[in-house]
């Protein structure tokens, strides 16, 4: 078996921009010559292959990559692999460098930076590489709202434009998508996951049944019981509006 003080460090690159990854590789030969560059990934699918395959012992992600971001593949390493972020965005490296358990490369590369990274993952090589799940829930970006739905209409596949949504219904294991021209569109997602999915698109929920485009909000009326429901552009339909999200529309 290799001892700790000859085992050369595997290094893993993963960069979705050739140029930079190219830079990265060249300063790391230059900086620390006697780590081994084992496998270089363009996005963050084959950064998890071949950290699956190659097991490095640093690897150096790009926050932003194609497939899955370098947060999604560093989830994945555990106990396996010490991480290097790379990001052209300075909240994240600030948020990861303030938790202190890893280090970042601000791109362009600046070389005093990877100098200072490597001598702290260099430190580190002898123990197990620290638990980054806080930082990781940390890190995660909210997920952007898709621009379109895939959604089965009979026997058919629809691609439903999101902006042409007027509400979401929960129907028993599936989510009734209704739009101008279709209401009997379906989607398997959740209606409690696309509430939180599409809040930050315009989408209210407004009851546990119901998830409506605020845009599509006509009218909101109160009967004579004291309910609220909501009348609609472009639909007939009226949608109720139920006690815990009544705050929505505070003066009715």
């Amino acid at each position: 078996m290799m001892s700790l003080s000859t085992h050369r460090p595997r290094i893993l690159i993963a960069d979705d921009e050739p140029l930079l990854r190219a830079e990265l590789r060249q300063s790391l030969a230059s900086l620390w010559p006697e780590a081994e560059m084992v496998a270089e990934a363009a996005d963050g699918y084959e950064a998890l292959r071949l950290a699956r395959a190659m097991e490095p012992d640093v690897a150096f992600l790009d926050i932003r990559m194609p497939g899955l971001s370098g947060l999604e593949v560093a989830r994945t390493f555990g106990a396996r692999t010490h991480v290097v972020f790379v990001t052209a965005y300075q909240e994240h490296a600030l948020a990861a460098f303030d938790e202190g358990a890893i280090d970042y490369v601000l791109k362009p590369t600046d070389p005093v930076r990877l100098v200072r990274a490597i001598e702290r993952v260099r430190a580190r090589l002898g123990t197990p590489p620290p638990d980054l799940a806080r930082l990781m829930q940390q890190l995660s970006p909210k997920p952007a709202a898709p621009s379109w739905l895939q959604a089965t209409v009979g026997n058919a596949i629809h691609f439903i434009d999101l902006s042409d949504v007027i509400y979401f219904c929960s129907e028993f294991k599936y989510t009734r998508v209704v739009t101008p021209q279709q209401a009997e569109a379906h989607i398997r997602t959740p209606l409690k996951d696309l509430a939180s999915e599409l809040e930050d698109a315009g989408f209210w929920q407004i009851h546990r049944g119901y998830v409506v485009a605020v845009k599509r909000i006509a009218a909101v009326s109160r009967d004579a019981d004291g309910a609220l429901w909501l009348s609609l552009r472009g639909h007939a339909d009226k949608l109720p509006v139920s006690q815990r999200f009544q705050h929505r529309f505070k003066g009715m």
